[in-house]
């Protein structure tokens, strides 16, 4: 579910903090994908087309067609991308899935019609079942392709989001919205998607989130003090913590919303009392029902210091497939048509050569050396000037003087 209504709210009072992009503006980027989030989509896709891809032995395949050629269309598009897998989730998510497992009708009954389909597709990622083998068969295929992956101890959008703040990638790709909750300063969107659903990446970059907000305004005076920098890292750290507080306040996976508190209204109370704590003391609570043992401070931690590896210890290395290996795992193992696995394979190869090549170029592009030719010529033009002075002066221009006869 990520942040309940945090997109519109974004969309509506930051909407310079979203812009779309095509796929090919990320050429060189690494990046880091939440693998949970794309095994769930991929399982969904095919459920909601009522067939399941599913090799001879009757084992479900489609898994493993999503991450072959998504993975494929990125590298080809020069995108490096690092998948990361779930952990073990909090205590405070372990339950959040369970509640409408039990129905099976939910999306009929609640949105009249399976034509809904976010709304559908939001109720299977609720039902559908990720196994242990479908993950080990992802990272067996992401080994094969070359591709690094990392196994967080928690949540992966929470290891995404570290990965991004430390430098290590370019973006944390996810469609979980609580990656900016997590810190991401930069979210990208639908980047797995297929192409066929010509969806452009939608990238949200979390301080212009934070600016349209007007989350950072309050604590500039209570700084005053601070030397330019400190101040900056403690609006930076104070605003977190409010847009901390809306999310919570939105209603997210380990915690439920205030009922009669919509987005609009949370943003609005949050803008000003300035902090959830402060807003809690003041609500009333005839008028909105606040959750029997609402743990706020316990998700607040989760979002502000959450469970991750330390991206300093985490190495990524991206290396050539094994095509052997994979023809032997996904053609003779899965059955998949070896024709198009080879061909998917050499796509794979060629994007990564390209890609390599592209950061090389860029690599040694002169950056304040010049070169001895542009020196030559730049002196060249800068005498030019005088040489023609002095030649004015001998034929007796130039200067004011009298001519010499």
């Amino acid at each position: 579910m990520g942040i309940s209504g945090l997109t519109k709210v974004i969309a509506d009072n930051a909407p310079a903090a979203m812009k779309n992009n095509e796929i090919k503006n990320y050429f060189g980027r690494k990046v880091a994908i939440d693998a949970s989030m794309s095994l769930y989509q991929f399982l969904i896709a095919v459920r909601s087309d009522g067939q399941m891809l599913q090799s001879e032995t009757g084992e479900t395949t489609s898994h493993l067609m999503g991450f072959f050629y998504r993975t494929i269309r990125m590298v080809d598009n020069g995108i490096k991308p690092v998948y990361v897998f779930d952990g073990k989730p909090p205590t405070l998510k372990s339950g959040e899935r369970k509640e409408r497992r039990e129905d099976e009708e939910w999306p009929l009954t609640r949105y009249g019609h399976v034509d809904d389909k976010e709304s559908y597709d939001k109720f299977n990622r609720r039902i559908v079942k990720v196994t242990r083998e479908h993950n080990d068969e992802v990272k067996r295929l992401l080994r094969l392709m070359g591709m690094p992956y990392v196994e967080a101890p928690c949540e992966a959008e929470a290891q995404c989001a570290a990965l991004a703040k430390a430098g290590k990638v370019y973006a944390a790709a996810t469609e979980d919205m609580d990656t900016l909750t997590f810190g991401a300063p930069i979210l990208l969107r639908h980047l797995t998607f297929s192409e066929a659903r010509k969806m452009p990446i939608n990238e949200i970059h979390l301080d212009k989130v934070l600016a349209g907000l007007e989350m950072t305004m309050a604590q500039a005076s209570a700084t005053g003090s601070m030397c330019a920098s400190a101040m900056l890292i403690s609006m930076w750290w104070w605003a977190r913590g409010q847009f901390v507080d809306l999310c919570i306040l939105l209603g997210c996976d380990y915690c439920e919303s205030v009922r009669g508190i919509g987005p609009y209204r949370a943003l609005s109370l949050l803008r000003e009392y300035k902090s959830l704590d402060a807003l809690l003391k003041q609500l009333d609570k005839k008028k909105y029902t606040v959750p029997e043992g609402w743990p706020v401070d316990e998700v607040r931690e989760l979002f502000l210091n959450p469970n991750v590896l330390d991206p300093a210890t985490v190495e990524l290395k991206w290396n050539d497939p094994d095509v052997e290996g994979l023809i032997s795992f996904m053609v003779t193992e899965k059955g998949f048509n070896e024709d198009r696995i080879r061909g998917g394979i050499e796509k794979l190869q060629k994007g990564r050569t390209a890609s390599t090549q592209g950061r090389l170029d860029s690599f040694f592009k002169p950056s304040g050396i010049v070169s001895s030719s542009a020196t030559a010529t730049k002196r060249k033009t800068e005498e030019k000037p005088a040489t023609k002075a002095k030649r004015g002066r001998s034929n007796g221009g130039g200067g004011g003087g009298k001519p010499r006869r």
